[in-house]
């Protein structure tokens, strides 16, 4: 599932092609994904200058004058930038077209989403409720350390909690725990400022190499040229299952928190 430095690699690799352009077709295949596709969106967009690019969490945020696209890509989906008469495939289901050239949209498991929102789009439902950015000054130990106190929720689910903070999702909360020092079943409200104060850290560090890197690969995703990202390979504990841990050689173990998958050194993250 792409998650935020996917979102962001995605963002930063088609904003260079598709900023200052007209849209001048929009071509929806299938109408129906996570929810169905605004039928009045080509009338909307007809003509329309891309005035920005943006990220809101994992929503990718496309302004015109009139309003804002919002792209979400779901459990497999992913943007590409071809020539306009480029044949679609079957997973194929949106074109954002620029003369000779598209945006496009391709997601297998049809679990994505492609949205309006007149105005502004922070006031769109899916955006209005969110938490700060991970990687924002916003998102320092004193709000999430006050956001912890009294919650009964397991550490994990507290940094995966959308309304808390945008775009943690399982990988890189695995990750940002293991640096951090802390067990995924951790109580949020019994875990010190001290700790915390590393917990933030590592959640930056952790994302901030993960964008530098193209995101990681693992299943569905490739960045927009088509190539795979590298940040996969240098995961510590996801997806290692039984495997010993670079720091102690404890076996790394797996567990369910939320119908998710955790992963964790039993050693280096005693609590």
């Amino acid at each position: 599932m792409p998650e935020l430095p996917e979102v962001e690699t995605t963002r930063r690799g088609i904003e260079p092609h598709i900023l200052g352009k007209t849209i001048t077709d929009t071509i929806i295949r299938t109408a129906k994904l996570r929810w169905p596709i605004p039928g009045k969106l080509a009338d909307n967009l007809k003509r329309q200058k891309i005035t920005a690019v943006q990220r809101r969490g994992k929503y990718l945020l496309i302004s015109v004058k009139p309003g804002t696209l919002i792209i979400h890509l779901g459990m497999s989906g992913s943007l590409r930038i071809l020539p306009s008469k480029t044949p679609a495939g079957g997973h194929d289901h949106f074109d954002l077209v620029f003369g000779k050239q598209c945006l496009r949209l391709r997601d297998p498991r049809k679990f994505g989403a492609v949205l309006w929102q007149h105005g502004t789009a922070e006031d769109h439902k899916l955006l209005s409720s969110l938490g700060p950015e991970p990687l924002s000054e916003a998102f320092d130990t004193d709000y999430l350390f006050g956001k912890s106190r009294k919650r009964q929720v397991s550490i994990k689910n507290l940094i995966m909690n959308a309304h808390v903070v945008v775009g943690v999702g399982n990988i890189y909360a695995s990750e940002s725990l293991f640096r951090a020092g802390i067990r995924p079943t951790s109580r949020a409200g019994k875990i010190s400022r001290a700790r915390y104060a590393r917990l933030v850290d590592s959640i930056k560090q952790v994302l901030t190499e993960a964008i530098s890197q193209g995101g990681t690969t693992l299943q569905d995703f490739s960045n927009e040229d088509g190539k795979p990202g590298y940040f996969a390979q240098k995961l510590n504990v996801y997806g290692r299952e039984g495997e010993a841990c670079y720091g102690c050689d404890a076996p790394i173990q797996q567990i369910k928190i939320g119908q998710r998958s955790s992963y964790y050194c039993p050693r280096c993250q005693k609590t």
